[in-house]
Order: C-alpha cells, then sequence, then structure tokens
C-alpha cells in the first residue's frame, strides 16, 4: 500500500487534489480526512464547544489516527470515523473501510505527528495565497457545515489565520512535493497518477 498524505492551509485544495487522484485511480484509492477525527467533547454544552479551537494540533486524537492507519498498512480493516461539523460532536459510523493499493490522508496538521510522517510514501503540501483560502472556506462552511458569515469570521481571525502562521505553513519544510494553484491543477494530478502507478507497478513485480 502506498500512503499518501496531504497538507495546506483550510481552503487550499486538499480535498479537491485527493478526490481527482481518487477518480484517476478508481477503486484501488482510499481517502481518508483527518478532520474525522477531532477529539469528541460530550461534557461540553455546544455554546462551549462552538469557542474550542479547531485549528490547533491538540484538538486532534493523532494517537487514534496513527492507529487506524497502521491497521491498514497492516492490512486489516477499520471502522469509518465522522465528524458533524453542525453540532461539533464526533458522529463515527460502523461501516468498515478496507485496505486499497493508496491510502491518502489529508488535513490541515497532516505532518504534525512526526510518527505519521515516518509511514508516509509521499508527502504533498498546498501551497495557495491564503486570502484564496479564505474565499473558498467562506464558499464552503457555508454551503456545506450550516456556518453563517459571522461565525466564520469570528473563527478565521481567531484561530484559523494565527495557527495558520504558527503551524500551517511551516509544514511545507515537511513535504516531497509542493502543490501549486490548488487541487484543480489538472497537470500535477496527471503527473502524481503517473508516478504513483508506476510505483503501485514496480511493487507488484517484486
Amino acid at each position: 500500500m502506498l500512503f499518501i498524505g496531504i497538507c495546506g492551509a483550510s481552503g487550499s485544495g486538499k480535498s479537491t487534489l485527493a478526490e481527482s487522484l481518487q477518480a484517476r485511480l478508481g477503486d484501488r484509492c482510499l481517502i481518508m480526512q483527518q478532520d474525522a477525527y477531532y477529539y469528541d467533547h460530550p461534557d461540553l454544552s455546544f455554546e462551549e464547544r462552538v469557542l474550542l479551537n479547531y485549528d490547533e494540533p491538540g484538538i486532534f486524537d493523532h494517537d487514534l489516527l496513527l492507529q487506524d492507519i497502521q491497521t491498514l498498512l497492516s492490512g486489516q480493516p477499520i471502522t469509518r470515523k465522522c465528524y458533524d461539523y453542525s453540532n461539533h460532536r464526533r458522529a463515527d459510523s460502523g461501516e468498515v473501510i478496507h485496505p486499497r493499493d493508496v491510502l491518502i490522508l489529508e488535513g490541515i496538521h497532516t505532518f504534525h505527528d512526526p510518527r505519521l510522517c515516518e509511514l508516509m510514501y509521499l508527502k504533498l503540501y498546498m501551497q495557495v495565497e491564503t486570502d484564496i483560502c479564505l474565499l473558498r472556506r467562506i464558499q464552503r462552511d457555508i454551503k456545506e457545515r450550516a456556518r453563517d458569515i459571522d461565525g466564520i469570521s469570528a473563527q478565521y481571525l481567531n484561530t484559523v489565520k494565527p495557527m495558520y502562521d504558527k503551524y500551517i505553513k511551516n509544514y511545507i519544510n515537511e513535504a516531497d512535493v509542493i502543490v501549486a494553484r490548488g487541487g484543480k491543477n489538472a497537470r500535477i494530478v496527471d503527473i502524481l497518477t503517473g508516478y504513483v502507478e508506476d510505483q503501485l507497478a514496480k511493487s507488484n513485480t517484486l
């Protein structure tokens, strides 16, 4: 199995790139989102959960994510983890995920845990201007996550931008490949698909 990590700012095109690669690779490819591994906080009220910093590394259950990745890499299935963005609660499903030839993990702190980085065959960093990322985030959060513009603006100023400056922009130093212009860069999708298929072919001949 080839394990690929995709990292970058919120709205940089991580999901789009992952989905573009999956579309080219077909059933051989599995995508996982780091966002599904937010810690759950059932002891907090909704109002308290809203105030949590969802953009800092410690908000994620890195140990559980590492365990699931290691299980898949060992050839064993896991159950899919999910997150309810409107209620800020974990909403895991009983869906069983089986290993594939290619595993893609995408998220803002995908490169934070060195234990996880050591397992990655290829690390991709999305380099996109922050103002473009913000516009994409606004569109996504309104359409897909039932957020309002005031809440999005407050979160961006209080946590998203500060955490980008402190952590996320520095993950570029961990990358094997820097992807410009976001996930709709057709040329990079062609290049990456060809590279992955070549590596899969080589592994099948060993």
